[in-house]
């Protein structure tokens, strides 16, 4: 199992560079980065994690620019999205943008991908939220074309497009991962049209090892796994570990220096107990 992190990326914490490196030296293999394009200040939508909505959600970064700064400072670290809000983007632009930082990266971007919780944010984007999953698995699949075919062609009910030339084409071969974010009742369905893989959310009351064991059923397959936001708890890292789930994220601060190496002490420390060292 690989040990990741991720993190929302602040315009006051330490900046997507600088932690790359501080990453991969201290031997992470990936570093992934969610994604709003900004908060709505009429939100009615509740926040799934309780309570007031954490400040970090209005301040990120542009996510692509973000993964771009990681990627140019370092040499193997794997730098992900978590998630690509897909609802709330072009699909002939964000596949372009996905391709250029492949490249650039000498192939090491993994795309997680999701249709988001906010309502009034996508709506904002000219997205109706009672279609967003048909419209997610649609953009989904004309970005596949666009960077698998020299001539691609899209048409479905939200998208249309016809013979399009769109390089560069991602370094990865056929493309980059795409990882289905979500724990819904009919994720394991969009995982089996358009994904490469699983990206659920670590949650105290677990399933996530069962569901995996069902997906890659399903699929006939093993099927990657990665877990965001696992506490820094062998307890709560063994039995995906043996579970054989390909790779795990811990949630770190947005927060300066001191406090993400903080946090990195703590998460190291748990991997550590869970080896035995």
């Amino acid at each position: 199992m690989d040990f990741g992190v991720a993190i929302f990326p602040t315009h006051d914490a330490m900046d997507p560079a600088s932690l790359a490196r501080l990453v991969e030296g201290r031997g992470h293999e990936s570093l992934f980065f969610p994604e709003h394009t900004h908060i709505p200040a009429g939100r009615r939508t509740p926040y799934p994690g309780a309570g007031e909505l954490p400040r970090r959600y209005a301040h990120t970064y542009d996510l692509f620019v973000a993964m771009t700064a990681a990627v140019t400072v370092t040499t193997k670290l794997r730098v992900g999205s978590g998630i690509c809000l897909l609802v709330e983007r072009d699909p002939i632009t964000t596949a372009k943008e996905v391709a250029s930082v492949d490249v650039l990266s000498g192939g090491r971007v993994e795309l997680g991908v999701g249709a988001g919780w906010n309502r009034e944010e996508m709506a904002h984007h000219g997205t109706d939220p009672r279609t967003r999953m048909a419209l997610l698995a649609e953009r989904a699949e004309a970005m596949r074309a666009i960077w698998t075919q020299e001539e691609a062609t899209y048409h479905g009910q939200f998208v249309h497009f016809d013979r399009v030339w769109s390089w560069p084409k991602p370094a990865q071969r056929p493309h980059p991962p795409v990882l289905v974010g979500g724990d819904g009742p009919t994720v394991l369905d969009r995982v089996l049209r358009f994904g490469d893989g699983w990206m659920p959310e670590h949650t105290p009351e677990g399933g996530i090892v069962e569901r995996a064991a069902e997906l890659s059923d399903r699929a006939g397959r093993p099927v990657d796994v990665t877990v965001m936001g696992v506490p820094a708890d062998p307890a709560a890292l063994a039995p995906l570990e043996e579970a054989g789930i390909r790779r795990v994220l811990h949630w770190l601060p947005s927060a300066q220096r001191s406090g993400v190496e903080a946090a990195l002490d703590r998460y190291e420390a748990a991997i550590a107990t869970l080896h035995g060292e």
